[in-house]
């Protein structure tokens, strides 16, 4: 089994996440990687990592980053104040896909999750990714809702926005 070292990300990983984000073809579409990246990017990376309800964990082999994840700790009241862990922008480089990074990665989130106390797991993911839910089912996801989302306009100075 490939030796896999994971840990939380760090502000010089930026540009590997960012083009691990534009690595299919719906990221392409959405994900600007040229550097220098956009100052955007450096924010959203330093107003998550000073937020202790995020993680941005990365996979890695020989120092190489091959994956990556954010975990999103959300404390709720339902479920008798159940604390859920969201799970977001899972991506494996393309190049090693098939080796099974994805799955212990996404077994390191949830073992992270179950350390903090999470009773439940969660995570979307676009319709268009057929592959990617059965691999999520595979590992034990059921597809038990149906997620909705309202695009909101960008705001000029929504980078520097600290609320």
């Amino acid at each position: 089994m490939l030796p896999l070292h994971f840990r939380a990300a760090r502000r010089d990983d930026l540009p590997r996440l960012v083009a691990l984000l534009a690595d299919d073809g719906l990221g392409r579409g959405r994900e600007t990687p040229e550097e220098p990246l956009h100052p955007d990017y450096l924010a959203a990376f330093d107003s998550l990592d000073r937020d202790p309800n995020q993680l941005l964990l990365v996979v890695e082999h020989q120092a190489e980053v091959l994956g990556m994840l954010q975990l999103t700790f959300i404390p709720g009241l339902s479920q008798r104040g159940a604390t859920r862990a969201n799970i977001e922008a899972v991506r494996v480089d393309s190049g090693w896909r098939g080796q099974k990074i994805g799955k212990r990665l996404l077994q390191e989130a949830i073992r992270r999750a179950e350390a903090r106390g999470c009773r439940l797991v969660q995570l979307t993911s676009d319709q268009q990714r057929e592959a990617a839910h059965r691999f999520y089912q595979r590992l034990g996801f059921t597809p038990s809702h149906t997620g909705f989302k309202l695009r909101l306009p960008l705001q000029p100075d929504a980078q520097t926005d600290t609320h």
